[in-house]
């Protein structure tokens, strides 16, 4: 037994039990880094050893706000905490406590690279419509039985040890009485002192943009910080502040957002169907990689590498988040997702501008179509705001038979219905569809396995599914009078997992690709100088329609040749901002590099070390949307009056 004795007995228990903790979560972010290593291939060991020294600071910030309870029985003055009962009682909360926050740490080992950030708070709201997380838990046992194992040794030493511990009782009276007294008040002093990351006047409480006191690149922030941090510091919906840093005529000219379409043309009323296909980042295309391994590189979407060569694509196309829920505010309502996802952010109210409001106006039948049980994702809420009338998920298609066990119906057979409802929309009609089969836990029907390619990681295989799932869907499709009076426009939702080194960062976690295509063939052949973004989808479409009603968007066409597009997406406390061949990372305040992406894929050469003559106008850009962004949702201003 490891005993704890005199007036200060309980200050020294409390002491050696935070700083175990405290040395566990050092070690748990030592194991983060190296799980995730590749996508952190620039930081030293120099670097790494101020992150360590750094991210104690988050550590005993998320410790103290995790075991609070466990402080304040054991500090307490009071002589019966050192009964036997207050004993099991005060341990068994210890053990629970830092159980949930060592798990938390362990699951982010994994969970990381889907999103390149630690988890938030929002995780809570982001599956709080799921009726499958038991089945989603038992799956995340199975594929990483491993991470279990881990878990369930380290709790066991810590139950053991704990168990070892023991406060041996003082002699009681007014000495007792004061000391502890004096002592509890100086450990609540500690414990403000210790969240807030410091006692000054003028400190606030540490942030996880605090963590970039320690690193060279905001990339770098989810070394620092854990994952208990990330999520209580995110709990609380983000509030954005408003910004000014140009007049509202400047503003009007660097980046314009009410759009007044040319109305001497005459409206085209073609159909409009999005097809958004889960994790089909850029990288997995083979058509938009010709330049990999000396032309040799195939990709895992034959029929999606066809498709593109008969329609309208950009070599530079980017997601504008890294969430499935961030996708569709993005490509349907042209609203991105920073900081926060939109769509669970306080702003989600605000009235938008949508694809399927806007031409509702002009007579369309509007309806979504989603394989996952109705209600996953707060889909089917988001497109009722949206303004799409129709919604067709697991429910309207009613049969289990094809229901995958997991996430919803297969894209194959729910693609082959889709085609069916489609047929009865009136024309002309809005539709959008959003696939789910090339999503973790990566498995492929029964009669399915080894038809496709196994890949390089688990990905590949239901990619090659999914992506003969749109072969059957535009087979049946074409055959059916409404098709060749449809415009389709296919984009990812995010890039996912990436394997090649080229991709194996910032630019590359977020390329994806985005084509029109046209049955008639008006639309043939690939922009490899443009940059194109989700949000621009929105006002490509409608001036492709020739829309003649002005209406709000972030975006701009990508069609119009007159104009030079920039994508941007926010990933934690920093921007990406991509303009022609160029990828800008930015805090928020100002460049941190720039790269050439046609010259240097694997961004080594910082461009703003020579005097970048861009550099300016980047950044003018960059808060020009930054201002536009924040003043137009904190106004609820998203609408053309």
């Amino acid at each position: 037994m490891i005993s704890f004795r005199g007036y200060l007995g309980n200050i020294k228990l409390v002491s050696f039990q935070l700083f175990v903790i405290l040395f566990l979560y050092t070690l748990l972010r030592i194991g983060f880094f190296l799980v995730n290593k590749d996508l952190f291939p620039e930081i030293a060991v120099e670097e790494f050893l101020i992150i360590l020294k750094g991210g104690t600071k988050f550590d005993l910030a998320a410790v103290l706000y995790i075991n609070s309870l466990y402080i304040f029985l054991l500090t307490v003055p009071v002589p019966f905490k050192y009964t036997k009962t207050w004993k099991i009682v005060s341990h068994t909360i210890f053990i629970f406590f830092n159980a949930i926050g060592i798990l938390l740490n362990l699951i982010d080992y994994v969970y990381f690279p889907f999103t390149l950030k630690r988890t938030t708070g929002t995780v809570f709201k982001q599956f709080a419509n799921e009726n499958n997380l038991f089945k989603l838990f038992i799956e995340f046992l199975q594929n990483y039985w491993y991470l279990l194992f881990i878990f369930a040794l380290i709790l066991y030493l810590l139950v053991v040890y704990t168990q070892r511990l023991e406060l041996k009782k003082p002699k009681l009276g007014w000495r007792f009485y004061l000391i502890q007294s004096l002592t509890f008040l100086f450990t609540v002093f500690l414990f403000i002192g210790g969240v807030r990351g410091g006692w000054a006047h003028s400190t606030r409480p540490i942030t996880i943009n605090n963590a970039g006191d320690y690193v060279s690149s905001p990339e770098f922030i989810s070394v620092v910080i854990n994952t208990p941090f990330s999520i209580f510091r995110t709990l609380k919906a983000q509030q954005l502040q408003p910004v000014d840093y140009f007049s509202d005529e400047e503003l009007d000219i660097l980046y314009p957002v009410i759009h007044k379409p040319d109305s001497m043309h005459s409206f085209k009323d073609l159909n409009v169907v999005f097809l958004i296909m889960e994790s089909f980042g850029r990288e997995n295309i083979g058509a938009l990689n010709k330049d990999l391994d000396e032309g040799r590189y195939k990709g895992y979407t034959p029929f999606l590498d066809s498709l593109i060569r008969q329609s309208y694509s950009f070599k530079y196309a980017y997601a504008n988040g890294r969430k499935s829920i961030d996708a569709l505010p993005s490509i349907i309502t042209g609203v991105p997702s920073i900081g926060e996802p939109y769509v669970l952010s306080i702003y989600s109210s605000n009235k938008t501008t949508s694809m399927a409001e806007l031409l509702k106006r002009k007579g369309y039948e509007t309806a979504f179509f989603h394989g996952a049980p109705n209600g996953s994702m707060g889909f089917s809420a988001y497109t009722k705001l949206a303004g799409i009338d129709k919604y067709f998920g697991k429910d309207e298609y009613n049969n289990d038979a094809d229901f995958d066990g997991m996430w919803g119906i297969w894209d194959e057979p729910f693609m082959q219905y889709m085609a069916d409802e489609i047929q009865q929309l009136k024309e002309p009609f809005f539709a959008s569809f959003f696939s789910l089969s090339s999503h973790h836990p990566f498995r492929v029907p029964k009669e399915y396995k080894g038809v496709f390619p196994k890949g390089e990681i688990p990905l590949h295989e239901p990619l090659g599914y999914s992506d003969y799932a749109l072969r059957r869907f535009f087979e049946k499709a074409s055959k059916m009078p409404w098709f060749e009076n449809t415009l389709f426009v296919l984009s990812a939702d995010h890039a996912t997992v990436n394997h090649r080194k080229e991709y194996q960062n910032e630019p590359g976690s977020y390329a994806i690709p985005i084509f029109f295509y046209y049955p008639k063939g008006e639309l043939i052949g690939m922009d490899k100088e443009k940059t194109i973004q989700q949000i621009d989808i929105l006002p490509t479409v409608l001036n492709y329609l020739h829309y003649d009603e002005k209406y709000f968007s972030f975006g701009f066409d990508a069609l119009d040749t007159n104009r030079r597009n920039f994508s941007v997406s926010n990933n934690g406390d920093h921007y990406n901002f991509f303009m022609d061949n160029y990828y800008m990372l930015h805090n928020g305040d100002e460049p941190v590099a720039v790269y050439d992406l046609k010259k240097d894929r694997f961004l080594q050469d910082n461009l703003l070390s020579k005097s970048f003559k861009r550099a300016t106008e980047f950044d003018q850009k960059m808060k020009a949307f930054i201002q536009r962004y924040n003043n137009s949702l904190i106004n609820n201003d998203l609408v053309a009056e």
